[in-house]
């Protein structure tokens, strides 16, 4: 059984699922695992943040990612062929989105959970 330790120290245990949701859980297993397999790298996870706060450019992602301008076009190539991202040109420029807003939530959710301010106890994301 595991046992969560609230930010004042208080531990708790989760609801368990109920059996219907196990089922729902099971039946999206593939989906799930696409989606936490994208997240899985430090790189894309750094570029998949940046596109929580709306769409950016080639440019603005290199900056979140650090990595020189064709390492960020291989990372976007391979989140868009995995269905993370969709890209828009306009003008010279395209822009990346993320294509599911349910990923956006659950960037935000491991941003609460790891990102922190240790000094203010306060969500950074």
């Amino acid at each position: 059984c595991i046992i969560y330790t609230n930010s004042d120290g208080a531990t708790r245990r989760p609801k368990p699922l109920n059996p219907k949701d196990t089922k729902r859980l099971a039946a999206k297993a593939k989906e799930v695992s696409r989606v936490l397999q994208g997240l899985a790298h430090p790189v894309r996870l750094r570029m998949l943040c940046r596109l929580c706060d709306g769409p950016a450019s080639v440019k603005e992602l290199q900056e979140a990612s650090g990595l020189s301008q064709a390492g960020t076009s291989q990372f976007l190539a391979r989140l868009r062929k995995e269905g993370h991202v969709e890209a828009k040109r306009k003008g010279r420029f395209v822009y990346y989105t993320l294509r599911d807003s349910r990923e956006a939530r659950l960037i935000e959710v491991i941003g609460r959970i790891y990102c922190k301010s240790k000094d203010t106890k306060e969500e950074v994301l």
